[in-house]
């Protein structure tokens, strides 16, 4: 028997606003950050498991005061009542009543959730000395099913229902992982299309992305229309008629001042437009989807979409064609499995936000577990990159022309070096020390 003993929580800063690196419509002066759980045990040989929940700076401090109010459900605990029954555990974090009323499954208190549950699911992989995806396809359907909370779903999707669309795909896994082994799985870069960038450096970093085999490309939208057609126009220009081109707008807008702003930009032909008005607005993206159909232009969302609830709604109100699951603004790796299979059950591919520090090493797992067991497609379906702060991660993600390659390394992939928690430790690291105030 293995008994959790304790937990650490940093906040972790990266000064990424210098280079506006990761600013939008909404977010002019982003430093990537995050709240880093650190959960140990008296396993022999100091085995830990790492969890993060991705910020922008300021207000870290509050999630991380968030989930020192979760250290009394985790230390102390079984190692094995989280591997034996990791549905039921996710409950138990998640049900404490006084910490429910702060934020049923929403706001601060779940984005500490999710830190420390992706920390529970890194320590159960390293145990089992295999990737999450790994971990995650090992399971049979009906653990699977376990993982989920089904509380509120029902009406959309029974354990049933995602038990046999779990099973109807067993047996083609092997299949399937051989896959996207040997191929890897489809991504689109952000990296051009921040919004602070100059258009020497959009053209620039254009050019670097097609050299390298992107065929997928986001911008930044929202702020002024006459600079979103300049910029848009300069990515459609370097990348061509036939490569797909994602605008994102961040939250930016009314439900019928996105519908019009998008028309705007209706003949630079966009996949689709995503996060065109709040997150929390089902029924106006089902509006704005409703308008730019005829267009042939989707909605996508979900990288602020607070829980499984939400995303049960956007669905059944065909409010998105595309749906962006996000692993720390989730609880975590319980949340997004159920997310992923009421997606499937609705037919709409799963194309992850990754755009934050670790959010890139975490999704490739959850898309390549979609992959193998739930969807059993890629088809529509792809990863967002963003080539900021790999250099931190002890096993970063690979991406080599525009796919994830699979990882192999033990764990969820977001262990960060020992040196970078040291510099970047906000306000007492090297890098904060040293910045002007």
């Amino acid at each position: 028997m293995a008994t959790i003993t304790d937990l650490e929580v940093r906040d972790v800063r990266f000064p990424t606003s210098l280079e506006k690196d990761g600013s939008d419509a909404m977010n002019p002066d982003p430093d990537y950050s995050a709240a880093y759980v650190i959960l140990r045990t008296d396993i022999p040989g100091g085995v830990e498991g790492h969890g993060l929940t991705f910020t922008i700076g300021r207000g870290t401090e509050v999630v991380v005061a968030a989930v020192h109010a979760l250290r009394p459900l985790v230390v102390g605990q079984r190692v094995e009542a989280f591997t034996e029954a990791p549905g039921a555990f996710w409950k138990h974090l998640t049900g404490d009543s006084q910490l429910r009323w702060i934020g049923p499954e929403k706001g601060v208190i779940h984005l500490a959730t999710a830190a420390v549950v992706n920390a529970l699911w890194d320590l159960w992989a390293k145990l089992e000395r295999k990737p999450l995806w790994k971990l995650l396809c090992g399971m049979t359907p009906a653990q699977i099913v376990e993982t989920v909370d089904w509380r509120y779903l029902s009406d959309a999707l029974t354990p049933a229902e995602a038990l046999a669309m779990l099973e109807r795909l067993a047996p083609t896994r092997a299949a399937r992982e051989a896959e996207v082994r040997a191929s890897g799985y489809p991504a689109y870069t952000t990296s051009a299309g921040w919004l602070g960038y100059s258009d020497e450096k959009i053209r620039r970093l254009c050019r670097e992305a097609l050299a390298e085999g992107w065929t997928s490309f986001k911008v930044k939208v929202g702020a002024d229309l006459e600079d979103d057609r300049r910029r848009c126009s300069i990515v459609r220009e370097e990348i061509g008629p036939g490569r797909a081109l994602m605008i994102d707008a961040n939250q930016r807008w009314d439900v019928g001042q996105a519908i019009d702003w998008v028309k705007s930009l209706a003949s630079l032909k966009p996949l689709w437009i995503e996060e065109p008005t709040s997150p929390d607005d089902v029924l106006g993206h089902a509006a704005i989807a409703r308008a730019l159909a005829p267009l042939g232009i989707g909605v996508a969302t979900g990288e602020h979409c607070q829980n499984r609830v939400v995303f049960k709604q956007l669905l059944q109100a065909g409010a998105i064609s595309y749906c962006q699951i996000d692993s720390c603004r989730l609880g975590g790796v319980n949340e997004v499995v159920a997310v992923l299979l009421l997606a499937a059950k609705f037919g709409i591919p799963v194309c992850p936000h990754a755009g934050g520090v670790g959010l890139c090493e975490y999704v490739q797992h959850e898309s390549i577990f979609d992959f193998i067991c739930v969807s059993g497609s890629r088809e529509g379906r792809m990863i967002e990159y963003v080539d900021h702060l790999h250099g931190h991660f002890l096993d970063p993600c690979v991406v080599r022309g525009g796919r994830y390659q699979v990882p192999t390394a033990p764990g969820t992939s977001i262990t960060m070096r020992p040196q970078s928690l040291s510099d970047y430790t906000h306000p007492t690291g090297k890098v904060w020390k040293e910045r002007p105030s």
